[in-house]
């Protein structure tokens, strides 16, 4: 088993996948990369659409689309707009839960769940959050500006930081100041007066009851302002190109991105600034960046291996990829997601999630070790939920809460993986491939305590459970 292949499947993917492993393995190392890359980059993602016809017929104005404000829905279409939204939501969590599972395109998924959490979204609106998710797969692995000029004009964002109230009498500046802080520069790289004026350069953007981005040059404030040393009259699309133009924002993003495939908490600021300069120089293309990091030595330095806490989404995909199976009640896990602590589509706040140590607590812990568990037992998700349901999505009634993990696990691939190792080898060979840490001892006498030895198969899917209910399988 190669923990180099493992490391680069978990960091740039969702781990490996019991049945392709042996393929990938018996590849060169030096065309893992590559395959890796390829794959992402074969094919366009396609829309994801699940939006009720009825949403639609609403949203969108059949015959007549983009016509209609938001002011002409009355109170019904409202309240029926929100609970399709809801249920919507919900398949668009899990298609692209099955997505990240299931897809080649390992690469281009991981990047967009990091986009997902950088331009954090929280909107009811299940036609607005497809749209902005089709943006952030789209150019995941493309150009930052272009994906931040597409974010920026989507309806999801502007409706969450409230760019439809900027107007030029009554700015707001909350849009203009989280695109500097959050998305591009980050703190200290801009003064109060460089918000506002920003601010006023992004009035008179907005949107369509559709979705569709609509500048409306009678809000629009087309004064003369000054942003970061740059006078003139300015509009919004003016004020991202400054921002481009700055190479803190190279430096802002290379970071973050850093952190989450690299190392949360040793961070050379050399390497950082290095990485940036080349991302700067590319013109932002994310790729490069990318390859970067995937074809340097310390990539695979044992400081930066099996350190890092995988995210909920990440624990459970990998788990799923590993352990193929196929669940009796799919909708288990939003709760699942609520428990541990990411539910996609609802970060906490326009700050995404915090990772790190934050994925973990006394009770997300305990929940997480007895995950694999709970899946060969098919037991009771019997966790506590809270009463705010439309982050729950409806999954607080309690028919759906108590819903178990009851699934139909394909072991095959799991036996074959495994048919040609010796039973005395079994143990530390299966941690080798389940465990992202470099040269992983498991303490086998102690997990022999735990494990089946009644016949073949039950002692290898024993011991896959017992490896997977460990702390060290929390890490990548």
């Amino acid at each position: 088993m190669s923990q180099k292949l493992q490391h680069l499947l978990w960091r740039f993917g969702f781990g490996p996948r019991t049945k392709s492993w042996d393929n990938w393995a018996s590849l060169p190392e030096n065309t893992w990369w590559p395959k890796l890359r390829d794959e992402s980059l074969a094919a366009k993602p396609v829309y994801f659409d699940v939006a009720d016809s009825a949403v639609k017929g609403l949203l969108m104005g059949i015959g007549e689309i983009g016509k209609m404000e938001r002011k002409d829905l009355d109170t019904a279409d409202r309240k029926e707009i929100r609970e399709k939204s809801r249920d919507n939501l919900r398949s668009l969590n899990m298609l692209w839960l099955e997505e990240m599972t299931h897809s080649k395109a390992q690469l281009r998924e991981k990047m967009a769940l990091f986009w997902h959490g950088h331009f954090a979204s929280r909107n009811i609106n299940i036609l607005y959050q497809q749209q902005m998710l089709h943006v952030v797969r789209e150019h995941a692995l493309g150009n930052f500006g272009d994906l931040l000029r597409g974010v920026s004009k989507s309806a999801a964002m502007l409706a969450f930081l409230n760019n439809q109230q900027n107007k030029k009498k009554h700015p707001n500046e909350n849009f203009a100041r989280e695109v500097m802080e959050l998305f591009t520069l980050g703190r200290g790289h801009y003064t109060e007066q460089d918000v506002k004026e920003a601010a006023r350069a992004f009035t008179g953007w907005g949107f369509r009851l559709n979705g569709d981005f609509v500048f409306r040059k009678i809000d629009h404030d087309d004064g003369t302002k000054t942003v970061l040393g740059k006078t003139g009259k300015l509009n919004g699309d003016d004020v991202l190109h400054i921002l481009l133009e700055k190479r803190e924002t190279a430096r802002f993003i290379v970071r973050k991105i850093y952190k989450y495939l690299v190392n949360d908490t040793l961070v050379p600021e050399d390497r950082i600034a290095w990485l940036a300069d080349r991302f700067y120089d590319s013109g932002y293309q994310i790729m490069r960046l990318l390859e970067d990091i995937a074809r340097s030595d310390w990539f695979y330095a044992p400081e930066n291996t099996g350190n890092k806490i995988k995210s909920p989404v990440e624990l459970w995909v990998g788990i799923r990829r590993a352990l193929p199976l196929e669940l009796d009640h799919p909708e288990s896990q939003m709760v699942l997601q609520r428990a541990l602590g990411q539910i996609l589509f609802f970060p906490p706040n326009v700050a995404g999630w915090p990772g790190g140590k934050n994925w973990i607590d006394s009770s997300s812990l305990i929940l997480r070790l007895r995950l694999p568990q709970m899946l060969f037992a098919q037991s009771d998700l019997d966790v506590d939920t809270k009463d705010d349901d439309d982050q729950q999505m409806g999954q607080g009634r309690p028919n759906i809460a108590k819903r178990g993990l009851a699934a139909t696990v394909e072991w095959q691939p799991v036996l074959d993986l495994f048919k040609k190792t010796p039973e005395h080898e079994l143990t530390t060979t299966m941690a080798q491939y389940l465990w992202a840490m470099p040269d992983p001892k498991p303490p086998v006498s102690i997990l022999r305590q735990h494990t089946d030895r009644s016949h073949r198969a039950s002692l290898v899917k024993t011991t896959l459970i017992q490896l997977m209910a460990t702390p060290e399988y929390q890490l990548s």
